[in-house]
Protein backbone atom coordinates (compact mmCIF):
# COMPACT_ATOMS: atom_id res chain seq x y z
CA UNK A 1 0.00 0.00 0.00
CA UNK A 2 1.47 3.71 -0.95
CA UNK A 3 2.23 6.44 1.96
CA UNK A 4 -0.96 8.15 -0.50
CA UNK A 5 -3.50 5.39 0.17
CA UNK A 6 -2.21 4.66 3.88
CA UNK A 7 -2.60 8.30 5.18
CA UNK A 8 -5.57 9.43 3.33
CA UNK A 9 -7.73 6.02 4.59
CA UNK A 10 -5.93 6.82 8.65
CA UNK A 11 -7.68 10.95 7.74
CA UNK A 12 -11.05 9.38 6.12
CA UNK A 13 -11.65 7.25 9.01
CA UNK A 14 -10.56 9.28 11.87
CA UNK A 15 -12.41 12.55 10.39
CA UNK A 16 -15.87 10.64 9.80
CA UNK A 17 -15.80 8.04 12.93
CA UNK A 18 -14.28 10.09 15.32
CA UNK A 19 -14.69 14.09 15.06
CA UNK A 20 -17.91 14.21 17.34
CA UNK A 21 -20.35 17.74 17.08
CA UNK A 22 -18.99 19.12 20.15
CA UNK A 23 -15.50 19.00 19.26
CA UNK A 24 -16.56 20.77 15.92
CA UNK A 25 -18.35 23.21 17.50
CA UNK A 26 -15.92 24.12 20.02
CA UNK A 27 -13.35 24.63 16.93
CA UNK A 28 -15.55 26.62 14.90
CA UNK A 29 -15.89 28.98 17.85
CA UNK A 30 -12.76 29.63 18.94
CA UNK A 31 -11.93 30.38 15.81
CA UNK A 32 -14.84 32.67 14.66
CA UNK A 33 -14.30 34.58 17.67
CA UNK A 34 -10.12 34.50 17.97
CA UNK A 35 -9.15 33.02 14.65
CA UNK A 36 -7.10 30.47 16.43
CA UNK A 37 -8.73 26.47 16.42
CA UNK A 38 -6.65 23.94 18.23
CA UNK A 39 -7.92 20.45 15.84
CA UNK A 40 -5.53 17.89 17.16
CA UNK A 41 -7.90 15.76 17.07
CA UNK A 42 -8.16 16.01 13.17
CA UNK A 43 -4.85 13.61 12.94
CA UNK A 44 -4.46 9.84 14.67
CA UNK A 45 -1.05 9.50 15.95
CA UNK A 46 0.09 7.08 13.23
CA UNK A 47 -0.16 10.18 10.98
CA UNK A 48 1.07 12.11 13.57
CA UNK A 49 4.04 10.07 14.14
CA UNK A 50 4.89 9.75 10.00
CA UNK A 51 5.08 13.67 9.40
CA UNK A 52 7.06 13.96 12.92
CA UNK A 53 9.66 11.60 12.05
CA UNK A 54 9.73 13.29 8.45
CA UNK A 55 10.31 16.66 10.17
CA UNK A 56 13.14 15.48 11.68
CA UNK A 57 14.75 13.65 9.14
CA UNK A 58 14.50 16.86 6.77
CA UNK A 59 15.39 19.04 9.84
CA UNK A 60 18.84 17.07 10.54
CA UNK A 61 19.63 17.09 6.64
CA UNK A 62 18.07 19.90 4.85
CA UNK A 63 18.02 23.19 7.35
CA UNK A 64 19.75 26.53 6.69
CA UNK A 65 20.14 28.96 9.84
CA UNK A 66 18.12 32.02 9.35
CA UNK A 67 19.06 35.53 10.97
CA UNK A 68 16.89 38.45 10.08
CA UNK A 69 14.53 41.72 10.71
CA UNK A 70 11.68 41.79 8.05
CA UNK A 71 10.94 45.60 7.10
CA UNK A 72 7.13 44.49 5.67
CA UNK A 73 6.29 43.25 9.57
CA UNK A 74 8.27 46.10 11.52
CA UNK A 75 11.58 44.51 11.80
CA UNK A 76 10.31 41.98 13.80
CA UNK A 77 12.58 38.93 13.96
CA UNK A 78 13.18 35.97 12.38
CA UNK A 79 15.68 33.55 14.04
CA UNK A 80 15.24 30.10 13.19
CA UNK A 81 16.97 27.01 11.39
CA UNK A 82 14.41 26.24 8.80
CA UNK A 83 13.76 23.65 5.44
CA UNK A 84 11.90 25.17 2.37
CA UNK A 85 8.74 23.57 0.72
CA UNK A 86 11.15 22.93 -2.41
CA UNK A 87 13.07 20.67 -0.12
CA UNK A 88 10.06 19.26 1.72
CA UNK A 89 8.58 18.84 -2.17
CA UNK A 90 11.42 16.52 -3.18
CA UNK A 91 11.27 14.59 -0.38
CA UNK A 92 7.94 13.85 -1.56
CA UNK A 93 6.83 11.99 1.73
CA UNK A 94 4.23 12.03 4.41
CA UNK A 95 3.70 15.94 4.30
CA UNK A 96 3.30 16.31 0.44
CA UNK A 97 0.35 13.83 1.01
CA UNK A 98 -1.34 15.43 3.83
CA UNK A 99 -1.11 18.78 2.51
CA UNK A 100 -2.97 17.61 0.05
CA UNK A 101 -5.16 15.17 1.40
CA UNK A 102 -8.84 15.38 0.31
CA UNK A 103 -10.54 14.46 3.68
CA UNK A 104 -7.85 16.63 5.50
CA UNK A 105 -9.07 19.60 3.45
CA UNK A 106 -12.44 18.76 4.26
CA UNK A 107 -11.74 18.21 7.87
CA UNK A 108 -10.23 21.84 8.11
CA UNK A 109 -12.86 23.30 5.65
CA UNK A 110 -15.69 21.99 8.11
CA UNK A 111 -13.69 24.16 11.05
CA UNK A 112 -12.91 26.99 8.74
CA UNK A 113 -16.50 27.58 7.98
CA UNK A 114 -16.01 28.12 4.03
CA UNK A 115 -14.09 26.07 1.50
CA UNK A 116 -9.85 25.78 2.05
CA UNK A 117 -7.98 25.71 -1.08
CA UNK A 118 -4.38 24.46 -1.99
CA UNK A 119 -2.48 28.03 -1.69
CA UNK A 120 -1.82 28.87 -5.10
CA UNK A 121 2.15 29.56 -4.24
CA UNK A 122 4.01 26.82 -3.98
CA UNK A 123 6.84 28.02 -1.76
CA UNK A 124 4.24 29.02 0.79
CA UNK A 125 2.75 25.39 0.64
CA UNK A 126 5.26 23.82 4.00
CA UNK A 127 7.65 25.17 5.93
CA UNK A 128 9.63 23.74 8.66
CA UNK A 129 10.87 25.84 11.28
CA UNK A 130 13.23 25.04 14.41
CA UNK A 131 14.05 27.46 17.38
CA UNK A 132 17.39 26.30 18.93
CA UNK A 133 19.07 28.83 20.63
CA UNK A 134 18.18 31.30 23.50
CA UNK A 135 16.14 34.12 22.18
CA UNK A 136 14.82 32.74 18.89
CA UNK A 137 11.36 33.01 17.49
CA UNK A 138 9.65 33.83 14.70
CA UNK A 139 8.36 37.71 15.29
CA UNK A 140 5.14 39.18 15.32
CA UNK A 141 4.06 39.10 11.28
CA UNK A 142 0.88 38.40 9.25
CA UNK A 143 0.86 35.67 6.59
CA UNK A 144 -0.32 36.73 2.48
CA UNK A 145 -2.86 34.07 2.63
CA UNK A 146 -6.07 33.33 4.66
CA UNK A 147 -4.79 29.94 6.67
CA UNK A 148 -2.11 28.38 8.15
CA UNK A 149 -2.17 24.79 9.95
CA UNK A 150 0.54 24.19 12.18
CA UNK A 151 2.04 20.84 13.56
CA UNK A 152 3.86 20.85 16.86
CA UNK A 153 6.24 18.22 16.30
CA UNK A 154 8.25 19.27 19.40
CA UNK A 155 8.04 22.36 22.14
CA UNK A 156 9.14 23.26 25.55
CA UNK A 157 7.19 23.25 28.87
CA UNK A 158 5.66 27.49 28.37
CA UNK A 159 7.95 28.53 31.36
CA UNK A 160 10.67 28.00 28.74
CA UNK A 161 9.12 29.82 25.71
CA UNK A 162 7.99 28.87 22.43
CA UNK A 163 4.47 29.55 22.94
CA UNK A 164 2.15 31.19 20.58
CA UNK A 165 0.99 34.87 20.46
CA UNK A 166 -2.07 36.00 18.52
CA UNK A 167 -3.61 39.43 17.63
CA UNK A 168 -6.71 38.79 15.96
CA UNK A 169 -9.29 41.02 13.67
CA UNK A 170 -6.19 43.38 12.57
CA UNK A 171 -4.74 44.04 8.94
CA UNK A 172 -1.75 44.33 7.21
CA UNK A 173 -0.32 47.37 5.43
CA UNK A 174 2.80 46.14 4.12
CA UNK A 175 3.96 50.03 3.51
CA UNK A 176 3.05 51.08 6.84
CA UNK A 177 2.63 47.71 9.01
CA UNK A 178 2.56 49.58 12.44
CA UNK A 179 3.09 46.26 15.04
CA UNK A 180 3.10 48.19 18.14
CA UNK A 181 0.84 49.73 17.56
CA UNK A 182 -1.79 47.16 16.98
CA UNK A 183 -0.21 45.34 20.15
CA UNK A 184 -1.19 48.60 22.22
CA UNK A 185 -4.54 48.61 20.88
CA UNK A 186 -5.99 45.24 20.80
CA UNK A 187 -6.24 41.88 23.24
CA UNK A 188 -3.05 39.77 22.82
CA UNK A 189 -3.87 35.76 23.32
CA UNK A 190 -1.46 33.57 24.22
CA UNK A 191 -1.65 30.05 23.79
CA UNK A 192 0.05 27.15 25.70
CA UNK A 193 1.25 24.18 23.31
CA UNK A 194 2.56 20.07 23.46
CA UNK A 195 3.77 17.99 21.09
CA UNK A 196 1.24 16.39 18.93
CA UNK A 197 -0.69 19.58 18.75
CA UNK A 198 -2.17 20.95 15.48
CA UNK A 199 -3.86 24.63 15.04
CA UNK A 200 -5.66 26.54 12.63
CA UNK A 201 -5.07 29.67 12.66
CA UNK A 202 -7.04 32.89 10.08
CA UNK A 203 -3.13 34.04 9.13
CA UNK A 204 -4.14 37.14 7.01
CA UNK A 205 -5.65 39.09 9.97
CA UNK A 206 -4.15 37.80 13.03
CA UNK A 207 -1.01 39.17 13.87
CA UNK A 208 0.87 36.36 15.91
CA UNK A 209 4.50 35.19 16.91
CA UNK A 210 5.92 32.55 18.65
CA UNK A 211 7.46 33.70 22.28
CA UNK A 212 11.34 33.88 22.12
CA UNK A 213 12.57 30.78 23.72
CA UNK A 214 14.58 30.10 26.85
CA UNK A 215 17.59 28.70 26.91
CA UNK A 216 18.30 24.61 26.60
CA UNK A 217 14.80 24.83 24.98
CA UNK A 218 13.94 23.74 21.27
CA UNK A 219 10.30 24.10 19.19
CA UNK A 220 9.90 22.72 15.92
CA UNK A 221 6.81 23.14 13.77
CA UNK A 222 5.79 22.31 10.14
CA UNK A 223 3.12 25.00 8.62
CA UNK A 224 0.98 24.78 6.07
CA UNK A 225 -0.53 27.62 4.33
CA UNK A 226 -3.74 27.49 2.49
CA UNK A 227 -6.00 29.81 0.63
CA UNK A 228 -9.76 30.78 0.50
CA UNK A 229 -11.79 31.65 -2.74
CA UNK A 230 -11.31 35.49 -1.97
CA UNK A 231 -7.18 35.06 -2.08
CA UNK A 232 -7.35 33.79 -5.79
CA UNK A 233 -8.75 37.27 -6.93
CA UNK A 234 -6.53 39.44 -5.04
CA UNK A 235 -2.78 40.79 -5.77
CA UNK A 236 -0.29 39.21 -3.47
CA UNK A 237 3.08 40.10 -3.17
CA UNK A 238 5.51 37.55 -1.08
CA UNK A 239 8.89 39.68 -0.46
CA UNK A 240 8.78 38.21 2.99
CA UNK A 241 9.06 35.02 1.85
CA UNK A 242 11.50 35.69 -0.58
CA UNK A 243 13.70 37.48 1.85
CA UNK A 244 13.23 34.54 4.48
CA UNK A 245 14.30 31.81 2.01
CA UNK A 246 16.97 34.13 0.23
CA UNK A 247 20.61 32.56 0.84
Amino acid sequence: MSIVTSLDSSIEEHVHREVDNEQLWVSRKSFYETGFALVSYLLPDDVKAMVSAEVNELLAEQSIRRDLHLAETSNSPRYMRNVTAADIRAHAGATVDLYRSPAFIRALSNVAGEQVLECPYEPEHYVITHLERPGDTHGWHWDDYSFGVIFVVDCPDVEYGGFVQTVPNTSWDKTNPQVFKQLVNNPIYSYELKPGDIYLLRTDTTLHRVHPVEEGAKRTIINMAYAAERDLSKEISHETMEDLFRV
